[in-house]
């Protein structure tokens, strides 16, 4: 059970959050129940679509998008966004279980993408405060500045919604995944 409302349709949330979660379940077929209970702050909704939406535009592979959010998920201990981002690894990203298991570890098989997901987990582990040597080993990978910033607005994205998921409780409505089965 939520800890607060997780309105039962897009009907039943606030009637600005209304069009946005319309265009969540265009885009995905259905609306998951994180979408649903951030709708209680159409603020809030909006702004996370908004990041999201910009920064799948951005320079990062969506592959590399999916082991940061699996990393920082394992990280902050979100059974939700470890259950959903399994999913979409798997499903959309074709991630394999060898690389989800690095990934929630903290590193990846890709020795590109391995830059990625450990800066990322140093920016969760020092809350943002890295090293220079921590930036030149990502940059020295073959990440830009671009994609360097991203990395951090991602870990930013997935650190909102790891948090909005365990203050709330929201009910898992993917495969289950927990964080203590890395």
């Amino acid at each position: 059970m939520t800890r607060i409302p997780l309105p039962a349709s897009i009907d039943d949330a606030p009637a600005a959050s209304q069009p946005l979660l319309e265009g969540v379940k265009k885009m995905l077929g259905s609306v998951p129940n994180l979408f649903r209970l951030t709708a209680n702050s159409p603020a809030a909704l909006e702004g996370y679509l908004g990041l999201n939406g910009a920064l799948a535009k951005g320079a990062l592979k969506p592959q590399t998008r999916e082991r940061i959010a699996l990393a920082v998920a394992q990280i902050n201990g979100c059974d939700y966004c470890l259950s959903a981002h399994t999913y979409l690894g798997k499903n959309l990203a074709k991630l394999d279980d060898a690389e989800i298991a690095a990934n929630r570890a903290g590193a990846s098989n890709d020795p590109t993408a391995d830059a990625a997901v450990r800066f990322a987990v140093k920016l969760v582990q020092q809350r943002g405060k890295v090293s220079e040597s921590d930036v030149s080993a990502v940059r020295m990978a073959g990440y830009g500045d671009a994609e360097i910033v991203e990395i951090v607005a991602h870990v930013a994205l997935n650190t909102l919604t790891n948090y909005v998921n365990e203050a709330f409780g929201t009910p898992i409505d993917f495969p289950a995944v927990r964080a203590s089965a890395a």
